[in-house]
């Protein structure tokens, strides 16, 4: 049998077979974060026929001071829940499941658009975009943390099937566990384990009140692919930490070097971070990366690569993609 074809079954998140939407921002919400008609429409046409297994929503705020870039999507406030619910049912009545990513900008957000100075662990230029944040306070960190406890129960009563917390592409989570953005010396600084505590922190009020039994994916940049900063070393000490806090799947991807890296283009470049996550964790990791044709697809979930595949830009350009793969798999 096809291996992407095979269901997931050693999981919360039980999949009907390996195919996945990884999140991508569209800019296509409200001016103000809600749930557009063409985010609607987007969905659905993605999630046709339920081909993809799972759909990863793209990343959406928590807290407008944490916002990346206009007409992003909200899930900062309770008023947002009746539209999200909507999104949700949507993607269930064409067959895929649907699990929401939460993200804080910090030092990646734009005075432009939040009307805010940027924040961020230390007052230290953040590599992708130069801005240099307002160090973040203990208090100020603490009220972080409750954000995401209220986001997330917010994805659980609009009916999704999980909850993803975005620590990668240079944004907030993955500014804390990089050396290159921490240079903290309370707790939530200092040694790996110290620059992780705020991210356990998370999935600790994450899990107390979504409930045992519901997904908490967490989205690593495990790499910044820059001199000081994130290894893939450092990346296996976190994943063992994260599955061991409650985390029921990693999504493996870039830190500061975002979604791509430099000089590589094959299908699935980030699939050496991913199997070596993969060697030190018993829950599924997630590999995104260039991957645009079944045959690599196959061959990455064959050689132990990955448990989870992740097809972005070509679902993106063509939504009969996932169809075309699955119908030539069987």
């Amino acid at each position: 049998m096809s291996y992407l074809l095979k269901p997931l079954e050693n999981c919360k998140l039980k999949l009907n077979n390996r195919l996945v939407m990884p999140p991508m921002a569209t800019s296509k919400s409200e001016q103000d974060g809600k749930v557009s008609k063409d985010i609607l429409d987007y969905y659905d046409e993605k999630s046709m026929g339920g081909y993809i297994s799972l759909i990863i929503i793209e990343h959406s705020f928590i807290t407008s001071k944490g916002k990346a870039s206009e007409r992003q999507l909200s899930v900062a406030d309770d008023s947002m829940v009746e539209e999200l619910t909507k999104l949700a049912s949507i993607i269930h009545k064409n067959g895929s499941k649907a699990v929401m990513q939460m993200n804080h900008a910090g030092s990646a957000a734009s005075k432009s658009v939040t009307g805010l100075d940027p924040v961020g662990p230390s007052s230290i230029a953040n590599p992708c975009t130069s801005n240099v944040p307002k160090e973040l306070t203990k208090e100020e960190i603490k009220d972080i943390i409750l954000e995401f406890k209220d986001a997330a129960r917010r994805v659980k009563e609009a009916g999704f099937d999980g909850v993803e917390i975005h620590s990668a592409h240079g944004y907030l989570l993955n500014q804390f566990f990089s050396p290159l953005t921490n240079k903290r010396t309370d707790e939530y600084g200092g040694d790996l384990f110290g620059r992780i505590k705020i991210h356990l922190d998370i999935i600790k009020v994450v899990r107390d009140v979504v409930g045992d039994d519901f997904p908490i994916l967490l989205r690593l940049g495990a790499t910044d692919n820059m001199e000081g900063g994130i290894t893939i070393e450092d990346s296996r000490i976190a994943a063992v930490a994260f599955e061991k806090a409650g985390v029921d799947l990693l999504d493996i991807s870039g830190g500061f070097c975002r979604y791509s890296l430099p000089g590589n283009t094959s299908q699935g470049y980030f699939s050496p971070l991913s199997q070596a996550i993969k060697e030190v964790v018993s829950i599924p990791v997630l590999l995104t990366g260039g991957i645009t044709e079944v045959s690599a697809a196959e061959k990455l979930l064959s050689s132990g690569k990955a448990d989870l595949i992740g097809v972005a830009r070509a679902i993106y350009k063509d939504s009969k993609w996932a169809k075309e793969a699955i119908k030539s798999l069987k």
